[in-house]
């Protein structure tokens, strides 16, 4: 070529998307209008404002006492009904045990007497009872009647009382009172404390994804408002509709907010980096990025929130009050994320970013060359795409090898000792009990029958193997009322087969209408509702997250995919956490209840990255052709969507570090099963499947018959 040659011609770069003009773009641009998002920001002010005050108010309402869980036809809860009849007041057992190894002296009985006087006084206590001396000779026990006045305060002051004792002499306050007040006392650390746990841990994530010191803030403020407003309708609807709330379901909603609101605003930030590339203005860019993602996060909780929804149909008050108050949770980080967030970041501008400012630049409107900034998931792209059977046939395998575990699963329901990770007082006082006197002490089974069939009830009772002694018979309103000892420890079970056996007996004696109720029978009753909640629900979330993928996605083949895969991880992930906490944690087996909300949260979140996987996938095949389209979605939506993993997971694990196993459970199974399915079945297992299968995955939509013939072109010239 001569100097005086000609240059060749600059390759003139792809024009912008024209203007969508689709009502669901138009909604999108109004959001983030250069005027109406200061109308969006107007609106969720004045909303925080008539309701954030009600978000103190949850632990109002909130009710932690076993008969409150359960259906009002159990049993046991037709028992705590019909004691309403024999007190004015609602009254809880305060154990008082003395202890001395060596035998009861003098000075501990005349400690042990003196202290009646001073319990007595204590706030909403009743005339105390006792000191009871052991068979044995090393113990005394005194029964202190209190209502839920203030039951800390009297545990509290009952402690320090008996305490003050000499030098030898251990003192323990037990029964229901005693472990009621640890178990409050844990429940009303937990807000406070997981706020900050998840708060931190996400600002921490975010400012390493982001590697920004402005952006992490947005996304925060964001969830915040979300979490007050979730707290202020939860609290109305316990008010108000009758929703059982209690510690456990208001503790798992402070993570559950943290963690897919911050999911959402990941997937939503990432979408507008990159729109933002291709668009001069802001508001257009974000008006793009919220049309373009807005589907897979609103398909995203709409999977999560029916799912929980499911959970309605439980007997378990405990767990139908659950879902509500879950969904409410995702329902209001939905609205946040798609509203208030979107509003911020446009107010802001880009400057937020800083100091990786998105510019404009016309060499991003190339569809490669921002698939060239992702690259890491560009190689993993590459792996899926060049041996997509051995892939997909190595994760089952490993995946199915973990769900051996689960013979060591023991969903049998917590004893007292075991629902705490350390040991309280009530429990070592328990332990004190069990060595000194009839293990049942201080948790009597209560029977109560009409007051005529009195004396062939106490018959029955009496003769039932496994009761220690029967009290005194209380009448009130036709009634009468036994409590009755067991001769076993009364949360073993040992004493739940002697309940049956008592419920056997005292149901056949005529016109009786006896009812056997009392600490061991709820246990009892809780778990044979959890074992039916988990027989019924399962299969309704498993059909209804189906037909969502299907009306998402147009197709069957790709959500039964994405089902059997996200059911294989939560079996993995259910049998691998099982002997995790048998062989590392040391933990006795999971509450009843446990099997079926892991089920619950593991699904619908787990279909959540699929959901967001997929729906790019699908996006992208429409042009490119279905393995092509599998290769970009994966490497497009890989970074974002394993940030978002990470994210979640590290805020369930938080609860992992409370001192009740129940909730450090769930945490722990949450937080592995996220991982493992954001690492291996959305990374790898899902999308080899899908490489494999094919346009046939969105068989029996267009989009399996005929595919733009780019996918004739091998995936590594596209990618390379």
């Amino acid at each position: 070529m001569s100097a005086s040659s000609p240059a060749p011609p600059r390759p003139t770069p792809p024009s912008p998307a024209p203007p969508d003009r689709t009502w669901a773009h138009r909604l999108a641009a109004l959001i983030a209008g250069r005027r109406t998002k200061w109308a969006v920001l107007a609106f969720w002010v004045v909303l925080l404002a008539a309701l954030g005050p009600l978000a103190g108010r949850l632990g109002d309402v909130e009710e932690n006492d076993a008969a409150s869980w359960l259906p009002s036809g159990a049993e046991s809860t037709q028992v705590v009904e019909l004691q309403e009849r024999f007190r004015k007041d609602e009254t809880m057992l305060a154990v008082v045990v003395y202890e001395r190894s060596g035998g009861i002296t003098a000075a501990d009985q005349a400690k042990a007497k003196a202290d009646l006087a001073q319990l007595a006084q204590l706030p909403g206590a009743q005339q105390p009872q006792g000191p009871f001396p052991s068979k044995d000779g090393k113990a005394l026990q005194t029964l202190v009647p209190m209502t839920d006045v203030d039951v800390i305060k009297a545990v509290d002051d009952a402690r320090d009382l008996a305490k003050r004792g000499p030098p030898g002499l251990d003192a323990h306050v037990t029964g229901p009172a005693g472990g009621g007040a640890d178990m409050i006392k844990v429940f009303e650390t937990i807000d406070g404390f997981l706020l900050l746990a998840a708060g931190s841990v996400v600002i921490v994530l975010l400012l390493i994804i982001y590697r920004s010191p402005l952006l992490w803030f947005v996304p925060v403020l964001s969830a915040l408002v979300a979490l007050g407003l979730a707290q202020s309708m939860v609290y109305l609807l316990a008010k108000y509709a009758g929703l059982t709330v209690n510690g456990q379901s208001a503790g798992i909603l402070t993570v559950l907010v943290f963690g897919v609101a911050t999911d959402y605003a990941l997937l939503l930030v990432a979408r507008y980096r990159e729109e933002l590339h291709r668009h001069r203005d802001r508001h257009e860019a974000m008006a793009y990025a919220l049309h373009r993602a807005g589907p897979a996060i609103i398909a995203s909780a709409a999977t999560v929130a029916v799912g929980l929804l499911c959970l309605l149909f439980a007997d378990m008050n405990s767990t139908a009050g659950m879902g509500p108050v879950a969904a409410a949770g995702v329902l209001t980080a939905l609205a946040s994320m798609t509203t208030l967030l979107p509003a911020l970041l446009v107010i802001f501008g880009r400057w937020l970013f800083w100091p990786l400012v998105p510019r404009y630049d016309e060499k991003y409107l190339a569809p490669e060359a921002y698939e060239a900034e992702h690259g890491i998931w560009s190689r993993i792209a590459r792996l899926v795409s060049a041996h997509p059977r051995a892939i997909w046939a190595l994760t089952s395998v490993g995946l199915v090898a973990m769900t051996l575990g689960l013979g060591s699963l023991r969903a049998d329901g917590l004893s007292d000792a075991g629902q705490f990770v350390d040991k309280p007082d009530s429990i070592a006082g328990a332990e004190a009990v069990g060595r000194h006197f009839p293990a049942g002490s201080g948790s009597p089974a209560v029977v109560i029958a009409k007051a005529p069939a009195a004396g062939p009830v106490a018959a029955a009772i009496r003769g039932t193997d496994g009761v220690a002694e029967v009290g005194q018979p209380a009448t009130a309103a036709g009634y009468v009322q036994y409590e009755a000892t067991l001769r076993d420890p009364a949360d073993g079970k040992a004493a739940q087969d002697t309940i049956d056996r008592l419920r056997t007996a005292v149901h056949a004696v005529p016109d009786a209408e006896a009812k056997v109720g009392g600490t061991t029978a709820t246990t009892l009753d809780i778990m044979r509702a959890s074992d039916r909640d988990n027989k019924v629900i399962i299969p309704i979330v498993l059909a209804v997250v189906f037909l969502i993928l299907v009306a998402l996605l147009r197709a069957l083949v790709a959500p039964l995919l994405m089902m059997g895969s996200v059911v294989l991880s939560f079996l993995a992930s259910l049998g691998a956490c099982a002997l995790i906490f048998q062989h590392v944690f040391g933990f006795e087996g999971t509450d009843a209840g446990f099997p079926l909300l892991a089920f619950i949260f593991l699904v619908a979140l787990g279909v959540d990255y699929n959901i967001f996987l997929m729906h790019r996938v699908r996006e992208e095949s429409q042009s490119l052709g279905t393995r092509r389209g599998v290769i970009r979605g994966l490497t497009v939506t890989g970074g974002v969507i394993t940030s978002a993993g990470v994210v979640l997971a590290a805020t369930f694990a938080a609860l992992a570090t409370l001192p009740l196993v129940s909730l450090a459970e769930m945490g722990f199974v949450v937080a592995f099963g996220v991982l493992l399915d954001t690492i291996i079945v959305r990374s790898l297992l899902l999308p080899a499947l899908s490489f494999d299968i094919g346009r046939r995955i969105w068989t029996p939509s267009r989009l399996a018959k005929e595919e733009p013939p780019v996918e004739a072109v091998p995936p590594k010239v596209l990618i390379g």
